[in-house]
């Protein structure tokens, strides 16, 4: 890899797939602010968290290599392409991580579930400046052109301004003209009615992954959801410490 040892260096992943256009467009952003290395998988890996691959071998392989940027795809999920890249390619510490951008919202308790912030919360926790950027809209043909100023934007003014240890980003977009940016917090809600029930041709019956998010505080205007659905991207700061520091207290209180 011939990178320029003054330039950021920009590790890249997602969980849509090597192909997408999310990572497509992403990757194009990122060559204009720093030398690049993705690492993605070689299938959707939609919804895998933090999985990791223990049960059979991963494999990589180098895709492309061009001044700027090296490509390779994995058989891995996105966690474990960011934990190959960090272990068997990258040269030095990379000073950027951004995920996606993925193809559907990840905000609110998406965030549990998404591939794309699995990642982006592996590389917090190697204390890499991380960040995830998804945009509401579920089509392999999605239209991100509102989305990428703001997207090298932020990725930006996040190179300047670093993040506390521990703490990552997670950035959402609405589909269409944007009105701007929101600096957020993860809105209360859950997904319902999550399993459609079908029947297959032998009479057996089946489940697919569906489902309606509902929001539980629809009236607040300081979530993650009201921005997307008022036409602004969502910043959230989001931390790897789960813990719930504020109950600790409580706890202690407790007859064990």
């Amino acid at each position: 890899m011939n990178f320029i040892k003054n330039k950021p260096l920009i590790l890249i992943t997602n969980d849509d797939g090597d192909t997408a256009k999310g990572i497509e467009v992403l990757t194009s952003i990122m060559m204009k602010l720093g030398d690049v290395i993705v690492m993605a998988p070689d299938g959707p890996r939609s919804a895998q968290s933090n999985a990791l691959t223990v049960t059979h071998p991963i494999r990589f392989k180098k895709l492309e290599e061009k001044e700027g940027l090296v490509r390779y795809s994995c058989t891995g999920t996105p966690t474990d392409c960011i934990k190959l890249a960090l272990n068997e390619v990258v040269d030095r510490k990379p000073d950027l991580l951004v995920a996606g951008v993925n193809h559907g919202s990840n905000a609110a308790v998406n965030i549990i579930y998404s591939g794309t912030m699995g990642a982006v919360l592996e590389g917090c926790e190697n204390g890499i400046l991380s960040i995830g950027f998804s945009l509401t809209d579920h089509s392999a043909h999605a239209d991100f052109s509102y989305f990428e100023p703001f997207i090298s934007q932020i990725a930006n003014i996040a190179l300047i301004n670093g993040l506390p240890r521990g703490v990552c980003l997670n950035v959402n977009a609405p589909t269409g003209k944007i009105n701007g940016i929101r600096i957020a917090r993860q809105c209360d809600g859950q997904w319902t009615k999550e399993f459609a029930k079908r029947v297959d041709p032998v009479g057996r019956s089946y489940f697919w992954l569906t489902g309606a998010f509902e929001n539980y505080e629809p009236e607040a205007t300081d979530t993650d959801e009201w921005a997307l659905a008022n036409g602004f991207i969502s910043v959230v700061p989001s931390k790897i410490d789960l813990t719930a520091h504020e109950t600790i207290e409580t706890l202690k209180n407790w007859e064990f």
